[in-house]
């Protein structure tokens, strides 16, 4: 074989490889499309992330994330089928096209090279909890209090760079035990997440525990695959519905036990 003829074979078999490439990409490039025609769209959820996503007692999920998650299904006129994911394997998941979205995807830079995010739909923020009673403004205010948290974790770096140096910040090896040493008073606050926050605000009426201020805010956003233009914006304008008419502001009540400030949807 001549080389000009190897040439011509190489250059073939890549145009080859190139067509099979584009025809892979074409049966995903438009997943809007697709939920359409299944008439069902697969929306990735943690299983046991309360408030956004729990078993009930008839062992169906609901929370935050399952209602915004139903109303993208009906903006869309489809099913909503939930798939139960991991912190490890949703983004597989996701790229794998085993999933059409992903609910409570925290934004980064590193994720950002992988998947696509649409509009923050839900708070995510950390904040220092105590009972009414107790008049906490500011991060000057931690001043001479004890305030619990989970040892390690951002909540704990937060609090450390936040918190005067009079403060006691007891140290605790996990979320239970934290909650626990505000209950039992003893310590005065705890620095949480909403997420966690918010099962403490509907459970202690007694001690009438409210959020005094945020010392962090990162809010979840909706992942989904790159260069999915059409199904982003449906799912862009379902939150933005959700949140004029006051749905979301109600799912915030009903799940998160506070109302819904929109500066908590700001990266």
């Amino acid at each position: 074989m001549t080389m000009h003829s190897h040439l011509k074979s190489s250059f073939a078999a890549l145009l080859l490889l190139g067509s099979a490439a584009i025809a892979t990409q074409a049966a995903h490039a438009d997943a809007l499309e697709d939920i359409a025609k299944a008439g069902v769209i697969n929306v990735g959820v943690f299983a046991d992330f309360p408030p956004f996503s729990s078993a009930s007692a008839d062992m169906s999920l609901k929370g935050y994330d399952m209602e915004v998650a139903q109303f993208i299904a009906d903006s869309l006129k489809v099913k909503l089928n939930t798939v139960a994911v991991t912190g490890q394997n949703r983004i597989p998941y996701l790229t794998d096209h085993r999933v059409d979205l992903l609910m409570s995807v925290g934004y980064s830079k590193e994720r950002e090279q992988v998947i696509d995010f649409a509009v923050a739909y839900a708070p995510y923020y950390i904040a220092v909890i105590g009972p009414a009673a107790l008049e906490v403004k500011d991060k000057a205010a931690l001043a001479d209090k004890s305030i619990a948290v989970n040892r390690g974790t951002l909540e704990d770096t937060s609090l450390t760079e936040a918190a005067p140096a009079t403060a006691d910040i007891k140290r605790f090896d996990n979320y239970n035990a934290v909650i626990q040493a505000f209950i039992s008073g003893q310590t005065q606050l705890m620095v949480v997440g909403n997420d966690v926050g918010a099962q403490v605000l509907a459970r202690q009426e007694a001690l009438k525990p409210e959020q005094k201020f945020q010392l962090l805010t990162s809010p979840s956003h909706i992942g989904l695959n790159k260069n999915e233009e059409g199904l982003k914006k449906a799912v862009n304008d379902a939150v933005a519905k959700m949140l004029a008419d006051g749905q979301l502001n109600k799912a915030s009540e009903e799940w998160l036990k506070t109302p819904l400030n929109p500066e908590n949807l700001k990266d």
